[in-house]
């Protein structure tokens, strides 16, 4: 740092690169060899608030849009950039990927050594972020890909559907009586990056759900952007790998609930960052615990799951019931009998003590 006055928030970034760098967890690789990073606003309702920044977001609520980047299927979150509510999502995205991307990279090579896969929702679909993406793939680190949901903007779905079904070429597959789909491969160019892939997928139904018969067919036209080849992953194998993207929903949850963090404290914009940019470092040390403590033989019985969430964690292993004791000049941290979280919560210490030691 040269003694240069830094930005606490940066300084936190510093702290959570270097935290999951030493401790190495299980980021959680995808089955296809995979490390993803996925990368997406979610609304925090501050509504009924005069904060510094608060707006309407594009929830129908009145409060802030932070950026989220978790780094593997475990929910290691590298960066919660707290953003104005009316803020778009891909305005100002491009310097967050600059400091996130080669975070990633770093902790893969680190780690797991897995090529990224950045993950991004239609909101992200811009030919800036791709040719940012791209310019991430750097000698010596891990590789960088892709995924982006396409945004259809202003296409003409009903004129796709008729060249569709006019065509006899185009292989529909059939869910159930009234819902059928066709899934094709397409090459788009892109200014400044040349030509991308784009796979396709339109649905069409004319009986819903509950049977009802439809007037006119309902069309829905989606597509994903993507730097992955077709020898890598076909059409309805790459649409696959977008639907994980979701998972990073049940992220957002926790931050808003487990960590009480969906109604900001403070008036002003830059404290309320600070606080976000804490927050990401507390989930992450909250994760390693749930790691380290929540998947042993010792640990409390529980469902068979990979991940603990962030309340579980704080109520097994934050919250005890304990009593101080002093006895024979030594102090003695008495967890009880029936304490089912006993042994692992010891255990957890005794680690950390000696890591620290």
């Amino acid at each position: 740092m040269d003694g240069a006055a830094v930005p606490l928030s940066e300084w936190v970034s510093e702290l959570i690169g270097s935290l999951l760098q030493g401790a190495q967890p299980d980021y959680g690789v995808l089955p296809s060899g995979w490390l993803p990073l996925d990368v997406d606003t979610f609304a925090m309702d501050n509504s009924g608030t005069a904060k510094d920044g608060v707006g309407r977001t594009y929830a129908g609520v009145d409060g802030y849009c932070p950026l989220a980047a978790y780094l593997g299927t475990q929910g290691m979150c590298l960066q919660l950039a707290l953003r104005p509510g009316v803020q778009h999502s891909a305005c100002g995205t491009e310097l967050d990927l600059r400091r996130v991307v080669p975070m990633a990279q770093r902790l893969s090579a680190a780690g797991p050594k897995a090529p990224i896969l950045v993950r991004l929702d239609a909101g992200f679909d811009s030919a800036a972020l791709m040719r940012e993406l791209a310019d991430c793939n750097t000698p010596g680190l891990p590789r960088v890909d892709w995924l982006i949901k396409w945004n259809p903007r202003k296409t003409d779905t009903a004129m796709v559907a008729a060249l569709l079904a006019a065509n006899q070429a185009t292989r529909w597959e059939h869910a159930r009586a009234g819902k059928r789909w066709t899934v094709w491969d397409e090459k788009v160019a892109i200014q400044g990056l040349g030509t991308t892939r784009r796979v396709m997928r339109l649905t069409e139904r004319t009986i819903d759900a509950k049977g009802q018969l439809l007037i006119e067919p309902l069309y829905v036209l989606e597509g994903w952007s993507t730097s992955l080849e077709q020898r890598q992953f076909n059409a309805q194998a790459l649409i696959t790998l977008y639907e994980g993207h979701g998972e990073h929903e049940q992220f957002h949850s926790e931050f808003k609930t487990d960590l009480d963090l969906q109604r900001l404290p403070s008036g002003k914009f830059d404290t309320n960052a600070l606080v976000c940019a804490l927050a990401a470092l507390a989930m992450n040390i909250l994760r390693l615990l749930g790691q380290g403590g929540l998947h042993g033989p010792d640990a409390p019985v529980r469902h068979q799951a990979k991940r603990r969430r962030i309340k579980t964690v704080i109520q097994e292993l934050i919250y005890r019931a304990a009593r101080l004791i002093e006895h024979g000049r030594r102090r003695v941290l008495g967890l009880g009998a029936n304490d089912r979280s006993a042994q692992a919560f010891v255990r957890l210490h005794g680690e950390l003590f000696a890591a620290c030691g």
